[in-house]
């Protein structure tokens, strides 16, 4: 029987991150994941791109992962909010001292550089193809038996299976959850201007529209990746106008900021919905990312949400081995649901409210809404919080999340 510190379901973002975190501090982990990682790594397996939070930047950094992606991201130097194309709305400028609120990545190339960085890791083992077909969770320990037979131990079990997560389920946790009725069009465009570091978030009474910076591709043609929010029942429709029907519709909410646009690669829509785990932890059982809570992606932290757990749950239990505690210990399962708890009700609703506060339609709601951009834009101390939220450096902040090992 193969053992490890903990077992991660789940091969994902998130799933590798704190595997390969939990080797950087000679934690050992066994990741299970059912996908075949060469259909993964084709190019059209995932056409989405990630705003990566100036504080996950530092703990990729920390953790080595930040060497294997040089040069393949894109900085978010500014992020400009409107509502719709009217003058003023709020912009946040980093601070060149600071480095950029963000940096933008293809998934495909994150998901790449992390699964290197997990071979590469002497205390990580990847199952993959391999998937659980039973697992035991009992006062001695995990054991997990897997469809080719092998069984593999640990003290602890990590959920990281992403939104359906089955081991969630299996735990009996409840989750609160809805639906926005909504369907997310993702895609890629050339265009005419350079967008020099600026990323844009539109809202329309139907839905954001965000406008992502990415890197200029080989030919050297600007780039920037779209997500737009757009009622469920058009979600079909969209996804299969042709590219020059597509690419007007997408020129009338860009209001020409970005000149001449072109489709860039192919599109895909992801129908959107929120859930929050009313706990992420059971015996021996964590739970890190989607598996734990989803949110809508108007603000962009659904990843960094993950990263953040993966932070805090590293230097529970790093903290908890030098004391000499199980990976499964009890108080440390605590201590992690107490840590995430706040942070993660916050920016799930946070996120919640303002989606259905700018899917208002109406000329008072639209009044209400500039206003209070503006009040933002003008309070200094309000505007600091919204720029270290969008920095993921808010609330008591990991070591990882500091650029640091713990």
């Amino acid at each position: 029987m193969e053992t490890a510190d903990v077992i991660i379901l789940g091969g994902g973002l998130v799933g590798l991150t704190l595997a390969t975190a939990l080797d950087a501090h000679g934690l050992t982990s066994i990741v299970i994941d059912p996908a075949d990682p060469a259909a993964q790594a084709a190019p059209g397996f995932d056409g989405r791109a990630s705003a990566v939070a100036s504080a996950s930047w530092r703990m990729l950094q920390a953790i080595g992962v930040a060497d294997r992606l040089a040069g393949e991201g894109c900085p978010i130097r500014s992020i400009q909010v409107s509502d719709g194309l009217v003058g003023g709305g709020l912009a946040f400028d980093a601070d060149p001292a600071d480095g950029p609120l963000g940096i933008m990545f293809e998934n495909r190339r994150l998901r790449a550089a992390l699964r290197e960085s997990a071979q590469a890791a002497g205390g990580v083992t990847l199952l993959q193809p391999a998937r659980a077909v039973a697992t035991v969770r009992d006062a001695t320990g995990v054991r997990i038996t897997l469809e080719d037979g092998r069984v593999v131990s640990a003290p602890l079990l990590i959920g990281a299976e992403g939104r359906a997560s089955p081991t969630r389920e299996a735990a009996g946790i409840r989750i609160a959850q809805w639906r926005y009725t909504h369907h997310a069009i993702i895609g890629g465009i050339h265009h005419e201007r350079p967008h020099d570091g600026v990323a844009h978030e539109i809202f329309y009474p139907a839905g954001p529209f965000a406008i992502l910076p990415m890197q200029d591709d080989a030919e050297g043609r600007h780039r920037s990746a779209i997500v737009w929010t757009v009622a469920e029942r058009d979600g079909p429709a969209m996804l299969g106008l042709p590219d020059r029907a597509f690419v007007a519709e997408a020129e009338k909410r860009m209001g020409g900021l970005l000149g001449g646009i072109t489709a860039n690669g192919p599109r895909a829509a992801y129908p959107l919905g929120f859930h929050h785990a009313a706990h992420i932890t059971r015996e021996r059982l964590a739970l890190v990312g989607d598996a734990a809570h989803g949110i809508h992606p108007i603000a962009g932290q659904g990843l960094n949400l993950g990263f953040r757990d993966v932070a805090a749950l590293v230097q529970v239990l790093v903290e908890g081995a030098r004391l000499g505690l199980d990976p499964g210990d009890a108080q440390l399962l605590a201590r992690y649901e107490r840590w995430r708890a706040l942070d993660t009700f916050l920016v799930a609703s946070t996120t919640d409210g303002l989606t259905r506060l700018f899917g208002l339609p109406g000329r008072t709601a639209a009044t209400v809404r500039r206003l209070g951009l503006a009040a933002v834009q003008r309070i200094a101390p309000l505007k600091d919080r919204f720029m270290a939220e969008a920095r993921g450096e808010s609330g008591d902040l990991p070591a990882l999340l500091a650029g640091r090992l713990v």
